[in-house]
């Protein structure tokens, strides 16, 4: 088992934007032990309201018995920038002020989860990545960091994310904004303000997460004659208050934009020059009815990483296949990792 660790960053934190943090906490899990040859590194990246305890949100794929568990590897997920799970948020105590930060916290890029990331993995004495994966926001923060320093990571993993931020995702994050800030308790400057907005956002969010063909089959009336009281409307009031109970609406707010900035060709010429620059072997999959990252996005990833694999997975899940399909995702990139790894060999036998 693991307990949550919290990195105690003393110095100032620089952001993309030029803004400062004064100090930055990292909460971060491990599991298993670090080899003598520190080459069996597996860090997770996580997506938007998850947090650092990779066994509990992605199991199946993470786990013991799992394709990646602690008695073989050196698990590690941290917990980003700006979420409340034990990471500096906009709910932490504002070191000048004394107070929360709420909406006095700074704006941030993917770029900073990233950064934060790479500063942990300096403490912890990690310069080498075996296995980098990360699916939606985390498969932007796994992609971003492999661009920033291509020689760390051995083997890229990315699901259902993309190279840049669609103006389709944008607009999904934006009407998610609108209702949290539609709610006047988010000025309130108290942990749970924005907390209805919060629920309707989630019920927004939620529509881009599934699918039509998902909804027929789970919310489905099996009578003919309501006029009212619906599976669907229950099921979104539920998962509104379901996350409300779990998350905050500063955060949410907040890591939303970040997601918004994703674009690996800010300042590289070109997103493609940009992707040129990932040297890990790398597999993208994609979900062929995923309709928040559709399809084509990974697609044009694979198209634009040199060597990559891509694979197309089938699910009725939509977005949220990359979390639920995961006897799949041990197939699939447990072939993936061993035709690596005998590439390895070969390679290392051709120059011996």
């Amino acid at each position: 088992m693991s307990t949550i660790s919290t990195y105690h960053y003393t110095k100032t934190f620089k952001l993309e934007n030029g803004k400062k943090l004064r100090k930055l906490d990292i909460a971060y899990q491990t599991y298993g032990k670090l080899n003598a040859k520190k080459d069996n590194v597996i860090w997770a990246c996580h997506a938007l309201t998850a947090n650092s305890d990779v066994l509990d949100w992605w199991k199946g794929l993470f786990g013991n018995n799992a394709l990646f568990n602690p008695d073989e590897h050196f698990i590690i997920c941290a917990n980003v920038l700006g979420s409340h799970y034990g990471s500096t948020s906009p709910l932490s105590t504002n070191p000048v002020t004394g107070q929360p930060y709420y909406l006095s916290f700074p704006e941030f890029s993917i770029r900073d989860l990233v950064a934060a990331h790479r500063l942990l993995a300096t403490h912890l004495g990690i310069s080498n990545i075996k296995v980098l994966i990360g699916g939606s926001l985390g498969g932007q923060q796994a992609l971003e960091w492999s661009v920033l320093d291509p020689g760390a990571i051995e083997n890229l993993i990315l699901i259902a994310t993309n190279a840049f931020h669609s103006p389709w995702g944008i607009a999904f994050n934006e009407s998610q904004r609108l209702a949290i800030t539609a709610d006047r308790s988010f000025y309130a400057q108290k942990p749970d303000g924005g907390i209805k907005g919060l629920k309707v956002a989630r019920s927004i969010a939620l529509l881009s997460y599934r699918t039509y063909d998902a909804y027929a089959a789970t919310q489905l009336e099996s009578v003919n004659d309501k006029t009212g009281g619906f599976r669907a409307s229950s099921y979104q009031n539920y998962q509104g208050e379901k996350l409300c109970k779990r998350f905050n609406a500063y955060s949410y707010w907040y890591l939303s934009k970040a997601m918004d900035s994703h674009n690996v060709g800010r300042g590289r010429n070109s997103v493609t020059e940009a992707l040129a620059q990932v040297k890990a072997n790398t597999l993208v999959i994609g979900i062929e009815n995923d309709v928040l990252f559709p399809q084509s996005e990974q697609e044009y990833l694979a198209s634009n990483i040199q060597g990559a694999e891509f694979y197309s997975l089938k699910s009725a899940y939509g977005h949220d296949g990359f979390l639920i399909e995961t006897d799949t995702l041990t197939n699939v990139i447990g072939n993936f990792l061993k035709e690596s790894t005998n590439k390895k060999i070969i390679k290392l036998h051709k120059t011996a």
